[in-house]
């Protein structure tokens, strides 16, 4: 069929052929079963599907096996060998090994294509979420991106967000009449969750050039979808961050892209990986943007995959949106794992030859029960899959093969080069080279005020006697005792404050808070 991927069938208590209809794809889909029981090569004859119908895809890498999509299988490989068998049982006949177009991406830089976005595109939502702030620390937050903003400052990296705090710091008692209580303590507390995120190798992710997303929605000459493939090994030890930068391409995805309705395939597919770390001890506010983008980025164009290990990581209100479902098997073996298969179960549409609990705890490695939307987007009756073989190779590429990948990509060079334009914290420098600037030409002017008095007063010494000189000595005098206005008062009052020493300390204050160790 031109117009579905083949999934699987078996025959014998299994079903015949399990298709994905295109026209339904984008109407969302998990993919969900215990470790080790065949979730990756799921996911990878999703993705080669995908790409054959001219359909880009997304996803993230989480243990590097995803990678020989850029190779083609090989029957004489240990791992490939049982297929050719399956092949058979399950009619898959037109059955061949191939390589499909891939694109690497790392966030780091290492594995793949840099992946950058900017501090203001990130938004403070998806950055408090990211940096754990409580909630008045994001309403400081959010003052500082609406100041920014006013200011025509663009927060691009951290340094830009960093050196704004330490302005929104300094001047919080002006800035507290207008958007309430700015606390030195709550600032301090955001610096250093900013340090944190900097010591876990944020800096490779804000910045620029930030990724665009046609980048990400490209098709080979052939007409195949783009597999562009997250190098996501060294991203998992921060879950957090991994988990902020796929939401944050979704909330992208959503906000960029036209509408379109019910197309017959789906613009671009994105499959998230490990989906229970977007909604571990995730807010309520976060949960429920999830939501809105999975209800409504459908009509977009976009299909997106959750990858986990039971349904129950996914919320509720999100799960009853996910009509593709391949469920492979649940091992029950604690009460709660029971509750977990039970609940799986009843999400199903029940099918009269089997128990579909029991199907799913007796499955092995490779089958799947699964439920895919047939006609006017009704869910399927349940069954018993042996998932068909994947084209391309199973298991990860060499460094040298994925490096020249990276080096022959039409994409190469286009990010490679971090660019650090004017921003927030230049803006910031300026005004304080200014301050410091100004402060040194008043202590100057002071000082030559002093001086100046010094040597009138001793030129008085030696022009006592002489009647012209007392005169003028009197004017002068006179005119030294005429009140001053409030204006020159005020003036006098602020340069000999900065001519002071606590003049000299505000201006190695803001210099100091801003640029120490840049």
């Amino acid at each position: 069929m031109d117009d579905a991927i083949f999934l699987g069938g078996g025959g014998d208590g299994y079903a015949e052929k399990q298709w994905l209809l295109l026209r339904y794809a984008n109407r969302h889909g998990l993919i969900a079963g215990a470790t080790g029981t065949g979730k990756t090569v799921t996911l990878q004859i999703l993705a080669e599907g995908f790409s054959a119908a001219g359909v880009p895809v997304f996803m993230s890498d989480v243990k590097g096996d995803l990678s020989g999509l850029s190779m083609p299988g090989d029957s004489a490989g240990k791992l490939h060998q049982p297929f050719s068998e399956r092949a058979v049982k399950i009619g898959f006949d037109d059955f061949g090994y191939g390589a499909f177009p891939v694109t690497f991406w790392d966030m780091f830089g290492q594995q793949g294509h840099p992946v950058r976005t900017t501090v203001a595109e990130m938004g403070p939502l998806l950055l408090s979420r990211l940096l754990e702030l409580t909630e008045a620390q994001e309403g400081i937050l959010n003052i500082a991106f609406r100041l920014a903003d006013e200011q025509g400052m663009a927060l691009l990296d951290l340094k830009d967000l960093q050196a704004f705090l330490v302005w929104l710091g300094e001047n919080r008692n002006e800035v507290s009449l207008r958007y309430g209580n700015i606390a030195v303590a709550s600032v301090g507390a955001i610096q250093r969750r900013l340090m944190v995120l900097e010591n876990q190798g944020g800096t490779h992710f804000f910045g620029e050039p930030a990724l665009e997303l046609a980048d990400l929605m490209r098709c080979d000459a052939d007409g195949r979808g783009m597999v562009n493939i997250l190098a996501a090994d060294r991203l998992m030890q921060s879950p957090r961050l991994y988990a902020t930068f796929l939401l944050w391409l979704l909330s992208e995805l959503f906000e960029t892209l036209p509408e379109v309705g019910d197309p017959d395939k789906p613009r671009l597919v994105f499959f998230f990986d490990e989906a229970h770390l977007l909604f571990n001890d995730a807010p309520k506010a976060l949960v429920e943007k999830v939501e809105q983008v999975a209800r409504l980025i459908r009509s977009k164009g976009v299909g997106v995959y959750f990858i986990t290990q039971s349904p129950g990581d996914v919320p509720d209100t999100i799960l009853g949106q996910l009509g593709n479902r391949v469920q492979h098997a649940l091992r029950a073996f604690t009460g709660k794992d029971q509750q977990e298969l039970r609940r799986a179960a009843m999400t199903y549409r029940t099918n009269p030859r089997f128990d579909t609990e029991q199907a799913i705890r007796e499955v092995g490695v490779g089958e799947a029960v699964t439920s895919v939307l047939e006609k006017k987007g009704i869910p399927g009756m349940v069954e018993r899959t042996l998932i068909r073989p994947p084209s391309s190779q199973i298991g990860p590429v060499t460094a040298a093969q994925r490096a020249a990948l990276i080096r022959t990509s039409d994409l190469f060079g286009k990010y490679e080069t971090p660019l650090d334009r004017d921003s927030a914290y230049e803006a910031l420098k300026r005004i304080a080279e200014e301050a410091a600037r100004e402060a040194e030409a008043a202590a100057a002017a002071e000082a030559r005020a002093a001086e100046e008095e010094r040597e009138f007063k001793a030129a008085r010494r030696y022009q006592a006697d002489e009647p012209a000189s007392r005169g003028r000595a009197t004017t002068s005098r006179s005119r030294s005792r005429e009140p001053e206005g409030f204006g020159e008062a005020l003036g006098n009052a602020v340069i000999k404050e900065l001519k002071g020493t606590t003049g000299r300390r505000i201006v190695r204050g803001i210099l100091g808070s801003l640029f120490r160790g840049r």
